[in-house]
């Protein structure tokens, strides 16, 4: 079974940086689009960015400039590289992927696990 294992969270002060990684175990054929979501306590999930196989992404206007995604399709493997954090950006972050080819057959999306950030001074 396909699974996507996150690491790279933790607490920074505000202005800090924090890399995230997230990576699809399993014998994998090819992924579509890999990215990042995020969840405030109280709040509704946020799109953070994305990525697609040809290395287009997109984000979110609250993070543009100061985020930035990439992936490494031989290692199925996604990033979010994380500067001049603010503590608004204090979340779960969940990293998921789509059309997800592998030997356990299709799977349109899959989810991580999620990984804290606390960004607070």
């Amino acid at each position: 079974q396909v699974q996507l294992v996150e690491s790279g969270g933790g607490l920074v002060h505000p202005g800090g940086s924090l890399r995230l990684s997230c990576a699809a175990s399993g014998t994998i054929f090819s992924i579509g689009v890999m990215g990042w979501y995020r969840q405030a306590p109280g709040q509704q999930r946020e799109l953070v960015a994305t990525i697609t196989s040809p290395g287009l992404t997109n984000y979110a206007d609250s993070v543009k400039g100061r985020f930035t995604i990439s992936r490494v399709n031989a290692r199925n493997t996604v990033y979010l590289q994380m500067n001049n954090l603010k503590p608004e950006d204090t979340a779960v972050y969940y990293c998921f992927s789509e059309e997800v080819y592998s030997t356990n057959g299709y799977r349109s999306e899959i989810w991580g696990q999620g990984t804290q950030v606390t960004v607070s001074s």
